[in-house]
């Protein structure tokens, strides 16, 4: 299921329209904070979707009912442009567990590229929640790569891929690659690529606009 939040208009659009903004763009903090925003949003959205379960809690003058999650997801992100996404769904589901996975484009002499993964940190995943961050679905392949990756954890009872921006080309790949009970969430979806694999017209080099240019 793709759930494309630009289709209702809020706040959010501002701050992918900030993250695009070529003026706006040189100002590393703000573009991460406008990530870790996305990530807060996609996560209070994502959180209607689980199991709640009614408790009783004490306050000074008596007692309140809550309906409270019944479990905390696994939040897992893709180095190193993930990490302001990561953290601002971190700020929501504050109790989560958290997995860490580097996985690069290792490029050819053709232009061709390939991702590899060669560095991953995870707790067990067995009949968990996962939700996966990243701020570009560009090719997918980053993505399917990596929830292969996690898979050595364990099978997860749900799996959810948040971005702040997609592709048409990769959220068909994943829709074909991966379980079919994936849920992609998303603040924009762009039609095109370049032959680098840049998302047209997306916003850049997440991870360059968020950390400074990689050599």
């Amino acid at each position: 299921m793709v759930h494309d939040l630009s289709k209702n208009n809020s706040i959010l659009n501002q701050f992918i329209a900030e993250l695009r903004d070529v003026s706006i763009q040189p100002d590393s903090m703000r573009f991460r904070r406008n990530l870790e925003r996305v990530g807060e949003i996609i996560a209070v959205e994502i959180s209607k979707t689980m199991a709640y379960k009614e408790r009783e809690i004490t306050t000074p003058l008596g007692l309140a009912v809550a309906q409270l999650p019944v479990e905390q997801p696994v939040l897992a992100t893709i180095l190193r442009a993930g990490l302001p996404l990561h953290q601002g769904l971190l700020n929501i589901f504050d109790k989560a567990q958290n997995a860490f996975i580097s996985a690069y484009r290792k490029h050819h002499k053709d232009g061709s590229f390939d991702v590899q993964v060669e560095y991953l940190a995870c707790p067990d995943l067995n009949g968990k929640i996962l939700i996966i961050s990243d701020p570009m679905l560009a090719t997918g392949s980053s993505l399917i790569l990596t929830y292969k990756a996690l898979r050595k954890r364990g099978t997860p009872s749900q799996l959810h891929f948040v971005c702040a921006i997609a592709s048409t080309e990769g959220i068909e790949k994943v829709r074909k690659q991966l379980p079919d009970n994936i849920h992609i969430w998303c603040a924009a979806i762009d039609e095109e690529m370049t032959a680098q694999a840049y998302i047209v017209p997306g916003l850049g080099d997440a991870g360059d606009l968020a950390f400074g240019e990689k050599i």
